[in-house]
């Protein structure tokens, strides 16, 4: 059995702690997109009423600030996990495996929040559409900027 040479194990390593940085700034520019948007500052409001079972407007403000950086930050690995998966699928690494990591990654954001995360607030039903819009556009922003600065960082390691 042959061992995985130690370059190749410090490579992934980097590229997960690339997948981070990455994120960091990606949800940096996703709190400009957001504070764009009418209602694009409300997801990590929703998301802390969902956790402490309370309306969006009650919800504590640093408990939606935690939670929308943390998420951020960690799907910036998650998506360096998405495009290994994809890179495998497709073999190797490619502009395909790259976009098709994002379009997957989109879906699990927009998704997890729109079905999952929406429906369990306490929100007029007015006010949904606009929601899930600009979730979807800051999304889309965040992926905007995360997708370059990994394979920008993986040319690096």
């Amino acid at each position: 059995m042959e061992s995985v040479p130690l370059v190749t194990a410090v490579t992934v390593s980097l590229r997960f702690v690339i997948g981070v940085a990455a994120g960091v700034v990606a949800t940096a520019v996703m709190d400009l997109v957001m504070a764009r948007l009418p209602e694009g500052e409300t997801p990590p409001f929703i998301a802390a009423g969902v956790l402490t079972d309370s309306a969006p407007k009650n919800a504590p403000e640093r408990l939606a600030s935690v939670v929308h950086y943390i998420a951020g930050w960690l799907t910036g690995p998650l998506f360096v996990w998405v495009l290994f998966t994809s890179e495998g699928l497709l073999g190797g690494p490619s502009i395909v495996a790259a976009v098709l990591a994002a379009a997957v990654l989109y879906t699990l954001m927009v998704g997890f929040f729109v079905f999952v995360v929406l429906p369990r607030s306490r929100l007029p039903s007015a006010r949904i559409a606009d929601i899930r819009r600009d979730w979807a556009i800051s999304a889309a922003g965040y992926l905007l900027v995360l997708v370059p600065l990994v394979a920008l960082g993986f040319r690096l390691v």
